[in-house]
């Protein structure tokens, strides 16, 4: 063979030799900078978003617009990925975007496992319904009885004075304003953030009903809030709710009693830990409570209930009456009948009491 020949066979074969080493020294590289950091690399409480549950997992949160470069400038800061350049090569050559919500991370996952979680929307979460007129005891045990976190813990939560002052709330606990829907929880969630999302959702719903709603004062916004809570455990069709808002505000003005049997029906469930009544007998309105608006003028001391869209448009939208007065007549589909005078007001010897989910 030819000098020359060998000679470029042994360039060719460096060349070769050359690129593979690039190629295994490349793949190599990047299997270390994907390859999983040790959980002792974890950086607790150095990153918003992310924190230590009780079993020792991360519950990591993707916030609501954010972008896959944030995600792996967080992960990266928290030690939970080797480096958030590759992260963001990864995201630039991806089609794929992150999903907002929260996410489970038991043990140590590779880069690209992160990744993927996040774009596929791998999330362990929940789905509860919180039903419309339900209290906080019923929240606190609609949520243990789903996993998602133990009852006393959210009571204990509801009453938090520096959660109360962070949104402004003047009542002594979050009764009212946990927005009744259908929310996804992780399990193990920490009942601050349950509230933190539900007392959110609450305000963002009331904007759309009462866009000034926040200029109100926390006081006057609170008084609403007693008077939905009322109006919520009061009515079964949608279109009596404003007439219900209408009576309420009507006594109110002339110093009368709201007679409402809702409040006295908290006072035996919630206060006493009574069975909910099928009615109530006039010895029952005469229970000596601070939330029995038989015996006592104006609103309770709080709300008795957490209201939904209904109850709320109303109290902010009431109907235009002279009526002082309504009471049940029709058990089955919920509908009462309205009065101005106590001449027109038929007195019964039973009062019906609305029955719910809340209260079943």
């Amino acid at each position: 063979m030819p000098k020359i020949l060998r000679l470029m066979f042994r360039l060719l074969a460096w060349f070769v030799g050359a690129i593979l080493f690039i190629i295994i020294a490349t793949l190599g590289f990047f299997a270390y900078i994907n390859s999983a950091p040790a959980w002792s690399a974890y950086r607790p409480g150095i990153e918003r978003g992310i924190e230590q549950q009780e079993d020792g997992s991360l519950l990591f949160e993707i916030f609501q617009g954010e972008s896959a470069y944030n995600v792996g400038k967080r992960l990266a800061a928290a030690g939970l990925i080797r480096s958030r350049f590759a992260w963001n090569l990864v995201s630039r050559f991806s089609r794929e975007t992150v999903k907002t919500g929260f996410y489970i991370i038991n043990k140590p996952e590779t880069m690209l496992g992160y990744y993927d979680k996040f774009t596929r929307g791998q999330q362990l979460q929940i789905r509860i319904t919180i039903p419309e007129g339900v209290t906080l005891s019923k929240i606190a045990q609609l949520l243990e009885r789903s996993g998602i976190c133990k009852s006393q813990d959210f009571m204990l939560a509801a009453v938090n004075r520096e959660l109360l002052a962070n949104y402004r709330i003047p009542g002594s606990s979050f009764e009212g304003y946990l927005f009744p829907d259908t929310y996804l929880f992780p399990k193990g969630f920490k009942p601050e953030k349950i509230i933190a999302l539900m007392v959110e959702t609450f305000f963002s719903k009331l904007k759309g009903i009462e866009p000034n709603a926040a200029a109100l004062a926390p006081k006057d916004l609170h008084e609403k809030v007693i008077l939905a809570s009322i109006i919520e455990r009061e009515y079964r069709q949608d279109d009596e709710a404003p007439l219900m808002a209408s009576v309420f505000y009507n006594r109110l003005k002339i110093g009368m009693a709201l007679q409402s049997c809702a409040t006295v029906e908290y006072i035996i469930t919630e206060i006493q830990g009574k069975p909910h009544p099928e009615v109530l007998y006039f010895k029952d309105i005469a229970i000596q409570n601070p939330f029995n608006t038989y015996i006592r003028p104006g609103l309770p001391p709080g709300p008795i209930s957490n209201p939904g869209m209904v109850a709320l448009r109303a109290t902010f939208s009431p109907a235009q009456t002279n009526f002082l007065y309504f009471r049940l007549i029709d058990p089955t589909e919920g509908r009462h009948h309205f009065s101005k005078t106590l001449e027109e007001h038929k007195s019964a010897g039973l009062i019906y009491v609305k029955r719910s989910a809340g209260s079943k």
